[in-house]
């Protein structure tokens, strides 16, 4: 049995938007990946996404799930919402994307924590997109410093396991 050492407990980033939804393009929407976090700072690192926390801009205490809108948060790619698959109704009266932004909780780039495995039979899987709607925390005027085991206040959490000794993987909605 092996653990990592506490260095290599991911960190929480803080709220990151880099991407804003044109109300006037159906082909727009609103894209916080981590391929356009890159593009907007190329200093961003994240040796491995092991938790993400997505929120609207402007509903940050609202559940993600409660907004009406069709909305993917993965650790695998970031937040992806495309304009073309929002309806009218939910919490505006109008078929696009609110503007979101996201939280990652990455492992440090550092060799301690990029382990390799001695074991020929054990496959190390891709993360799954697991999401679930949480509570949000009670209003406060100040922003404490996140501790490496809970996300800023957050709507949405994607659980990911480390690895799997499974070679196949499933998507489960909660």
């Amino acid at each position: 049995l092996c653990c990592c050492p506490p260095e290599c407990d991911c960190i929480w980033t803080d709220w990151i938007d880099v991407s804003y939804p044109n109300s006037s393009d159906r082909n727009s929407g609103d894209y916080e990946t981590f391929e356009n976090i890159l593009k907007n700072d190329s200093s961003w690192v994240c040796a491995k996404a092991e938790n993400i926390s997505c929120r609207a801009e402007h509903f940050p205490h609202i559940p993600i799930a409660e907004l009406g809108q069709k909305v993917e948060c993965s650790v695998n790619t970031g937040l992806i919402c495309n304009n073309s698959d929002q309806v009218i109704g939910g919490i505006i009266p109008m078929p696009v994307c609110l503007n979101y932004e996201i939280s990652v909780c990455c492992i440090p780039n550092i060799p301690q924590c990029n382990t390799t495995s001695t074991n020929a039979s054990t496959t190390t899987a891709p993360p799954s997109s697991t999401m679930r709607t949480v509570s949000p925390p009670p209003v406060s005027t100040t922003t404490p410093t996140p501790m490496p085991s809970e996300p800023p206040s957050s709507t949405t959490t994607t659980m990911v396991p480390r690895s799997t000794t499974s070679s196949t993987l499933g998507t489960m909605t909660i």
